[in-house]
């Protein structure tokens, strides 16, 4: 279904800004006239995890566990899916979810990733408030109370612990979305060792941490997505001014979340698809021994 862009950017300041659930809806039910058409806009936008899930949880390709190892803020929580069949030692991934936590659609794209031929990690934000929950708007409260501080050191803990499994080659990358994305370029000049960084439409750093940065960088953006492409001429004149090796894309006509097909309103097929082979094949070039 395709909606009007107004009602896209009311849902973007629903799953982004301190916006109610009530409000949200009261908001939206002005937007399309009335109540009626709710039972047909919400689905479109909020989508089925089930639906929406390319790789079954129980794919007889994958190793599927759950996985804690300490930060220096308690014992971190995260999904871990691996391929049974390596006969070598293999790049691992560090994928960072949204701003609603490690739920059922970065579990499916961990296993995507895994089905690649990676060692995948799907890290849990929220474990120092005992995990994600499954109510998302609680989910998204607990986001904003993290420190940010706590949460680097967290996701370094998670990169730490995918370097130290037996079948890693060390090779690590991280990809997140949206919020994700934001935390993937933080990393990125937090971590020296990384190899490689792939942020969707995710927040820029200061372009003072800039230099800082070693790993080469994939960066996506959809061209609709106001809010976070305004600091992309920033950013990018940072890491040309520092040589840092990156990649930027802009997919024009795109949603932000573009990529999260569990949200068909948002959903795009044709940039989703191009981006995530952009991705793999970035993957397969530089992770693999």
């Amino acid at each position: 279904m395709k909606l009007n862009q107004e009602i896209i950017q009311l849902f973007d300041e629903y799953t982004h800004k301190p916006l109610t659930r009530v409000e949200f809806l009261s908001r939206l039910t002005k937007l399309i006239g009335g109540t009626a058409a709710l039972s047909t806009i919400l689905p479109a936008l909020e989508g089925s995890y089930a639906a929406s899930a390319q790789v079954a949880e129980d794919d007889s390709d994958l190793l599927i566990s759950s996985a804690e190892f300490p930060s220096s803020n308690g014992i971190i929580k995260g999904y871990l899916a691996q391929p049974k069949q390596a006969k070598k030692r293999l790049g691992a991934v560090l994928v960072i979810h949204e701003n609603r936590g490690l739920t059922p659609h970065i579990k499916d794209v961990t296993r995507r990733i895994a089905k690649e031929g990676f060692i995948a990690l799907g890290i849990d934000g929220l474990s120092q408030f005992g995990g994600t929950p499954t109510n998302e708007d609680e989910g998204r409260t607990l986001i904003g109370k993290l420190d940010a501080k706590q949460n680097i050191e967290n996701m370094l803990s998670g990169l730490g612990y995918l370097r130290s499994l037996k079948n890693s080659n060390q090779k690590t990358a991280c990809i997140g979305f949206c919020w994700g994305g934001g935390v993937v370029n933080d990393l990125a000049a937090a971590d020296p060792a990384l190899t490689l960084g792939v942020p969707y439409y995710g927040r820029q750093i200061d372009a003072a941490l800039v230099p800082k940065i070693k790993a080469k960088l994939m960066l996506h953006y959809a061209g609709l997505d106001e809010r976070i492409n305004a600091g992309i001429p920033a950013y990018e004149n940072a890491l040309k001014s520092n040589q840092i090796d990156y990649q930027l894309f802009i997919y024009e006509g795109a949603q932000h979340a573009f990529n999260n097909d569990a949200s068909p309103a948002r959903y795009q097929k044709e940039p989703a698809d191009l981006a995530w082979n952009r991705t793999i094949n970035f993957f397969k070039k530089h992770l693999t021994e």
